[in-house]
């Protein structure tokens, strides 16, 4: 059984559910004051252990900003925290209402002495501001002056570290309420909120980090388990399932057999690239089908596959597979299809959607899909489909699905549910949905995948997973989110070795093992 704090660090939660949670936790007995104690207790301590610009040293300036709810409480605790550790603390509070406890919190900072401002061109300089302005659960769009307050906040060249989340973002969505503040540093309280993981909110989120105030595991379950799940693939969840377990008695056809369709002439690189990750996935047997002309091309990079040239057409492209005899596609595990095949490929992919094998459609197996109609030719199909589309393809394939670039794990639920595939929403923060409405969210990358060809090590790495896997008893979802994360995981520590300029995607294969060690 997995232990608390790993069952918590994967839970991902809208705002809604956070406030059904914290209910159900007062409604228990626990005071609103003992949490907010607690919870700043956390964040105060942990203040002066986060490496900043400028070491934060007994008498730095630290300033404050106070909201009028419970998020300002939470701040004006810290700032009472920090000011008793030897910190020289001042307050913003520009709200002329807040909340009974708040308020007593902040009349008790202004009896310390503390400085307390309520305007902007009051503030004086700082060495950290702590942004206590607008927890979670914001909906509506930041005005004057609080508005040209954050704005003028951005501008400043100090640290600001934001409490539960930088205020002016959407908890859902992570979209900017008219404006927010840029954090460098984020606490996530209690559990993680949708915004984390949403592209567009992670210029403003800075480095984030949970802090776990101990929500009893009853409380989540008891708000959560009528809803689809959303999860962060976490380190531990990801090497508990890799490497796939072997029995000590085994052979090369019991540990999956893929078949990549993938390359033309004019695309060569992305079968080398498609394969080579494959290869990494450890996969029993590999078998690859590419036109004849690049067949001597491929044996040289991968010795160990059994290459099938197939015929092609004028233009470099499959013609049409020619398996080796007494072989078709029932004879696969699982087919990964589409690295730099081309359009020309058209009736090479409809034969793949029309096999009764789990299917990976990427690359030009999603731009001819979406030619044929994604939803109404994928329900037809009668075994496990797995797309892995950026947002581009997405668009394409589902143009009546809700706006990824609004929302990501909405769109990426619709789209499951609509084509019973499960699909792989590409980002920053890559979104996996299965049909049943469950997510699971890899909660960390690195831009230096945006390289061409990334995608093609993921096509051969997903898909020789999905052929072991057809062997062994685990969720689908749960292994495509596992080789997301071992693939960005890859390209994190490649860029932290070679920096992000080094990280092209031949050397990502080479990294892809490095990760399991």
């Amino acid at each position: 059984m997995q232990d608390r704090q790993e069952q918590i660090s994967q839970v991902v939660v809208t705002a809604g559910q956070m406030r059904d949670i914290e209910k159900r936790i007062f409604a228990a007995g626990m005071p609103v004051v003992a949490l907010m104690e607690k919870v700043a207790g956390l964040i105060a301590r942990r203040i002066p252990e986060i490496p900043a610009n400028t070491p934060l040293l007994r008498g730095s300036r630290v300033g404050i900003l106070v909201g009028p709810g419970h998020n300002g409480g939470d701040a004006l605790v810290v700032a009472r925290e920090l000011y008793f550790r030897g910190y020289e603390v001042w307050i913003y509070s520009p709200f002329s209402k807040l909340k009974e406890l708040t308020s007593q919190h902040l009349q008790y900072a202004q009896s310390l002495g503390i400085p307390i401002y309520q305007t902007i061109e009051q503030l004086p300089d700082s060495d950290l501001l702590i942004d206590g302005l607008f927890g979670f659960g914001l909906e509506r769009n930041l005005t004057d002056p609080i508005a040209s307050a954050i704005n003028q906040l951005n501008e400043l060249s100090i640290p600001i570290y934001s409490i539960d989340l930088p205020s002016g973002l959407h908890t859902d969505t992570g979209e900017v309420l008219g404006t927010a503040i840029r954090a460098t540093h984020t606490f996530c309280l209690g559990l993680w909120k949708l915004a984390f993981f949403q592209d567009r909110a992670l210029e403003y989120l800075g480095k984030a980090e949970l802090i776990d105030f101990d929500i009893p595991l009853a409380d989540v379950e008891a708000v959560l388990k009528d809803a689809p799940k959303i999860k962060r693939i976490t380190r531990a969840k990801a090497l508990a399932t890799l490497p796939l377990l072997r029995p000590a008695v085994t052979h090369k056809y019991k540990e999956g057999h893929l078949l990549l369709i993938c390359g033309s002439q004019r695309y060569a690189g992305g079968a080398i690239l498609t394969g080579l990750g494959a290869r990494a996935s450890g996969v029993g047997m590999l078998s690859i089908a590419v036109p004849e002309s690049l067949k001597s091309l491929l044996v040289s990079h991968l010795p160990e596959a059994l290459i099938v040239g197939c015929p092609e057409t004028e233009s470099g492209a499959i013609a049409h597979l020619q398996l080796p005899q007494n072989t078709d596609l029932s004879s696969f595990n699982a087919i990964a299809c589409g690295p730099g095949l081309t359009r020309d490929a058209t009736p090479i992919v409809q034969e793949a959607i029309d096999s009764d094998r789990p299917l990976l459609l990427d690359a030009d197996g999603l731009n001819i899909l979406a030619q044929m109609g994604a939803i109404a030719t994928l329900k037809k199909r009668q075994a496990v489909t797995v797309l892995t589309p950026h947002t581009g393809e997405f668009e394409r394939l589902f143009p009546d699905v809700a706006d990824a670039k609004h929302d990501k794990v909405k769109a990426v639920q619709e789209a499951a549910a609509e084509s019973g595939a499960i699909v792989l929403l590409k980002g920053a923060r890559t979104a996996i949905a299965n049909p049943q409405g469950a997510v699971w969210i890899v909660p960390e990358s690195t831009p230096a995948l945006a390289r061409g060809g990334s995608g093609d090590v993921l096509t051969g790495l997903l898909g020789g997973l999905l052929a072991q896997t057809a062997m062994k008893q685990i969720p689908i979802e749960d292994i495509v989110a596992t080789a997301a994360w071992w693939h960005s995981q890859a390209g994190i520590i490649a860029a932290q070795e070679r920096s992000e300029l080094g990280v092209d995607a031949f050397t990502l294969t080479q990294y892809l093992l490095k990760t399991l060690t």
